[in-house]
Order: structure tokens, then C-alpha cells, then sequence
């Protein structure tokens, strides 16, 4: 039985995206050459902020672009946030049941809580390691060891879930389990691509994963 289950926040248990396209779309709105539209932001969501501003920006310096960016993303934030279908029931059954979350992101700790607060979500997980937390992000398996070691768990008996290739690798990199989610805005195609060890339509597929169906 699975003793562990990490999550990704954004496009995996909250439902960010339209606020991570508009944030986006608002921040480069008259900055580049081309326009950045949405078909390039969603290939990219799952980086760092500071290296997806770079990549579009083509800038070193990218101080402005990520203050502009963090200030319409915390104004607009309550009214396009919200999460994922099936979530939280499936959050409570796995917590009931003894299972340790955790969440693993490449966002700021700021808007992590936000979210998790905003949606219900906060007070299931045992952890919540976020960039401000490690020295290297996903696929780095730094977060995946931190949120298992501050669980008292073991990797032996862990799970990530997440909608991106981030997420996947990580696991591969930690060498646990991982579980792609069918959601993602990127497509099970991309998923299929990175090799998850499952792929789930629903939430609450991860039930028996984990191996609590019936308890």
C-alpha cells in the first residue's frame, strides 16, 4: 500500500490555469517582438516563474516582468481559482484512511497557500514544500525527498501526481511512482510521452492506487 501521496498544485488539484494564461498574457502584452499567446504558455506551464520569464522575454533581468506578472495574479486570484472535480472528497478519503500529503510546486509559497486556503484544501496536507523551499526545482526529486522526509515517510511506499512532465520526471528522478493526470491542459498525449506509471481520468481513480479501495 501506498503510505505517501505527493501533489502538484497548479492543473493538478487546483485549477489555476485561466489565471496562469490571463497573468501571462497581461505581463507581455506590448513587451515582445510577437505576441506570447496561450499555444506558447501551455507547453511552458509547470517551470519556475523566473525561468519561464526569461524564456519569453529573451531578458537576464527579469525583476519587472515577475512583479508585474505576481500583481495581477494575486488581484485576480480569488475569482479564477478553484479545484480540480473530486478533489477534496478524494483528499479526505486518503487522509482518513492514514495516507501522509503532501504538496510539491514550483510556485511561490504565497500563492500555494492562497490557493489551498481559497479552496478548502490547506488543512489535509502535512506539508507543502514549494520553490522558496528548495535549491533546485522539478524535475530536480529535491522537493519529492523533502516533503517525504518531513512526512516521517519513505520513498519506498511514495506517489507523485502531477499534469506535467515536471512532475513525471521528478518521480522517475526520486525513483517512486508516478501518476499523470488526464486533465492536463497539455493532453495525454504529451502525458503518454514521459512514461507515468499511471494515468488517471478522475480524482478519485487514485483511490485504488493507493490501495484503500473499500476501507
Amino acid at each position: 500500500m501506498i503510505q505517501t501521496v505527493l501533489f502538484d498544485l497548479d492543473g493538478t488539484i487546483v485549477d489555476t490555469n485561466e489565471l496562469i494564461i490571463q497573468s501571462f498574457l497581461h505581463t507581455f502584452e506590448g513587451i515582445t517582438a510577437e505576441p506570447v499567446t496561450r499555444e506558447h504558455i501551455v507547453p511552458n506551464m509547470g517551470r519556475p516563474l523566473i525561468e519561464q520569464m526569461i524564456f519569453f522575454s529573451g531578458r537576464e533581468q527579469v525583476d519587472d516582468l515577475v512583479q508585474k506578472y505576481r500583481a495581477f495574479n494575486i488581484a485576480h486570484h480569488d475569482e479564477l481559482v478553484r479545484e480540480f472535480p473530486y478533489v477534496r472528497e478524494t483528499l479526505a478519503k486518503l487522509h482518513a484512511a492514514g495516507v501522509k500529503l503532501g504538496v510539491v510546486t514550483s510556485k511561490i509559497r504565497q500563492t500555494t497557500e492562497m490557493g489551498l486556503k481559497l479552496t478548502g484544501l490547506y488543512d489535509y496536507f502535512g506539508t507543502i514544500i514549494t520553490v522558496d523551499d528548495v535549491g533546485k526545482a522539478k524535475p530536480d526529486p529535491e522537493g519529492i525527498h523533502k516533503a517525504v522526509r518531513e512526512l516521517g515517510g519513505d520513498l519506498s511506499s511514495a506517489l507523485m501526481v502531477g499534469d506535467s512532465h515536471y512532475d513525471i520526471e521528478a518521480a522517475h528522478n526520486a525513483g517512486i511512482p508516478s501518476v499523470a493526470v488526464a486533465w492536463s491542459l497539455k493532453g495525454t498525449e504529451y502525458l503518454k510521452q514521459y512514461n507515468p506509471t499511471h494515468i488517471i481520468q478522475d480524482m478519485r481513480d487514485i483511490v485504488p492506487i493507493v490501495g484503500i479501495e473499500g476501507k
